[in-house]
C-alpha cells in the first residue's frame, strides 16, 4: 500500500500536508500530540497500523500546523485552530461525510468536531483521549514537563517516550524519541503539549449524535483511564471498550486488540496479516549506511560498488518498501526494520 501526499491551506495561507491511503469511504484520522507523515509511514509498526485502518477505507491523515511536512503558523495553538485544520483537510480531500478517528489529543479534537458538525460524521472512534486537560496530570507535573520540553527538547522527548510507550525495546524508544524531535521544534512541541493540558470539551459531549466507540488501555500513563471512562459516559449512547496495555500510542503493544473492535465498529471485516516486505542482504547494508547519513558516493566507496549501483539499490529499497525518501529509509532502519 502506498500513501499519496497532498496539500490543504488554512485561511491565513499556511500549507497543511495530508496523506491518503487505501480506497473506499473516507476515514479521517486526527493525530495526537505530534505528527510527521513521512517518518510515521517509514516506521514499520506505525505504518502497519495505518494500513490496517486503510483496508476498506480511504484513510486521510495530516500533519498539524508547524509539524512534519506542514507549514508554521503565527498564532496560538488552540482547539479552534485544530478544528480549522481538520476542516481544511476534509475539504481538500473531498470528504463531505466520513468516519472520524481521533487518538490522544486527537480524541477531544474529533469529539469537538463531531459535536459542531454532526452532518459530516457517520461514526466516531476515540482512543486514549480525555475530557478535561487540566485533569490528566497534576499542575506540578504539567509545569515540569512543559519546562523540560521547552528548555531541553532532547531530554524532554526521551522522558515523553517513556511515558507514551513504557516497556518498548530500546530501538523502538530511540526511534520514537528521534521521531518527536524531527516532527516539530521545541517551541512548537511545548505549545501543543500546553494545549493538551488546557483543552476542555465537557460542554461538547452531550451534542455528539454519531455512533461512538471509545477505547482506552487500562494502564495508560499519559491519559488516565478515568478520563476515558468520562469521555464515553458524556457521549449519548457511546460504547466503551477497555483494552489491556500500558502504551499510549496505539501502534505499540497489542495492535490487533485495537484493530478488531475498530474495524468491526466501522463495518469492516477482520484482517489476516500479510507477509512483511523484506530486503536482500545487500539492500540492508545500503539501508544501514543511509541511516548513518552517508551519501551515494560514500556508500559506493564503503561497499566497493559504483555510485550508480548505490543509487539503484536505494531506488529498489524505496520501491519494495513503499518509501518516498532517504529519510524514510533511515527512520525505518533505525526503528529496527
Amino acid at each position: 500500500m502506498e500513501q499519496r501526499i497532498a496539500r490543504a491551506r488554512l485561511d491565513g495561507g499556511t500549507e497543511i500536508a495530508y496523506a491518503t491511503a487505501g480506497s473506499g469511504p473516507f476515514l479521517v484520522y486526527v493525530p495526537g500530540w505530534l505528527s510527521h507523515l513521512e517518518l510515521s509511514w517509514a516506521w514499520p509498526a506505525e505504518r502497519g497500523f495505518y494500513e490496517t485502518l486503510a483496508r476498506g477505507r480511504t484513510l486521510v491523515r495530516y500533519d498539524q500546523p508547524g509539524c512534519g511536512l506542514s507549514g508554521p503558523v503565527d498564532r496560538p495553538y488552540t482547539l479552534d485552530l485544530e478544528l480549522e485544520t481538520l476542516a481544511a483537510v476534509a475539504r481538500a480531500a473531498g470528504a463531505d461525510r466520513f468516519d472520524l478517528l481521533g487518538i490522544s489529543l486527537g480524541a477531544p479534537i474529533a469529539a469537538a468536531w463531531a459535536a459542531a458538525h454532526p452532518d459530516t460524521v457517520d461514526r466516531l472512534v476515540l482512543y486514549g483521549g480525555w475530557v478535561r486537560g487540566p485533569e490528566i496530570a497534576s499542575a506540578a507535573i504539567q509545569h515540569h514537563v512543559l519546562a523540560l520540553v521547552a528548555e531541553h527538547w532532547g531530554l524532554g522527548s526521551d522522558v515523553l517516550a517513556d511515558i507514551f510507550m513504557p516497556g518498548a525495546d530500546a530501538g523502538a524508544r530511540a526511534a520514537f524519541t528521534s521521531y518527536q524531535r524531527e516532527s516539530a521544534p521545541s517551541p512548537t512541541a511545548r505549545d501543543i503539549l500546553a494545549m493538551c493540558y488546557e483543552v476542555d470539551i465537557t460542554d461538547a459531549l452531550p451534542r455528539i449524535a454519531a455512533p461512538t466507540l471509545v477505547l482506552h488501555r487500562d494502564r495508560d500513563r499519559a491519559a488516565p483511564l478515568d478520563q476515558g471512562r468520562q469521555l464515553a459516559a458524556g457521549i449519548p449512547g457511546a460504547r466503551f471498550e477497555l483494552l489491556s496495555g500500558q502504551a499510549h500510542v496505539p501502534y505499540v503493544g497489542d495492535v490487533d486488540a485495537f484493530a478488531r473492535p475498530v474495524r468491526r465498529f466501522l463495518g469492516l471485516p477482520a484482517l489476516r496479516r500479510g507477509a512483511t516486505p523484506t530486503l536482500t542482504a545487500r539492500q540492508r547494508e545500503v539501508a544501514a549506511l543511509v541511516s548513518d547519513g552517508l551519501t551515494n558516493r560514500e556508500i559506493a566507496g564503503r561497499l566497493h560498488i559504483t555510485e550508480r549501483s548505490a543509487e539503484s539499490h536505494i531506488e529498489r529499497i524505496c520501491a519494495r518498501m513503499g518509501f518516498r525518501s532517504r529519510s524514510q529509509i533511515a527512520a525505518w532502519y533505525a526503528s529496527g526494520g
